[in-house]
């Protein structure tokens, strides 16, 4: 179980470009790692916009966003939103398992496997200084904002 304090597990994904990043490529950046269930749906419209509509207070941040979804989805969801920051591909599902996000969920009594919404803010040497669990996708970047 990841834990304040613990340093964030390192990993490479393909953003919607289909280009490769890895999270120490920022070392020396705080670090803003949402991962979030699916683009184009509700919550995760209202959580990407909040952080696109305060991305200038986060100007000594990196702010990345992952979900289990693809590049092409990724690419309509940014270019539809005009979101400034990254976006990477957990297709695999192997980052949110190893972040443990991946997990059961229910919605109206229906249960099944998914992301669970969660935030980490990441300092400057790769550690964990802060997890959101269960994030509220409205206000979520003014809390994070408070944070950092």
């Amino acid at each position: 179980m990841l834990n304040i304090n613990d340093k964030a597990p390192n990993f490479e994904l393909k953003d919607k470009n289909g280009n490769k990043v890895k999270l120490y490529d920022f070392k020396g950046k705080t670090i803003i790692l949402y991962f979030y269930p699916k683009d184009m749906t509700p919550g995760c419209k209202i959580e990407a916009c909040e952080f696109r509509d305060n991305f200038s207070r986060f100007r000594n941040s990196v702010i990345i966003g992952i979900s289990t979804d693809n590049e092409e989805s990724h690419r309509k969801f940014s270019d539809k939103y005009k979101l400034p920051f990254i976006l990477l591909c957990d297709i695999n599902k192997d980052i949110s398992e190893k972040y443990e996000v991946y997990g059961k969920k229910s919605f109206t009594e229906k249960k099944y496997f998914g992301v669970n919404r969660t935030t980490f803010i990441i300092d400057k040497d790769m550690r964990i200084k802060y997890i959101f669990n269960r994030v509220n996708p409205k206000g979520h970047a003014e809390e994070v904002l408070e944070k950092i």
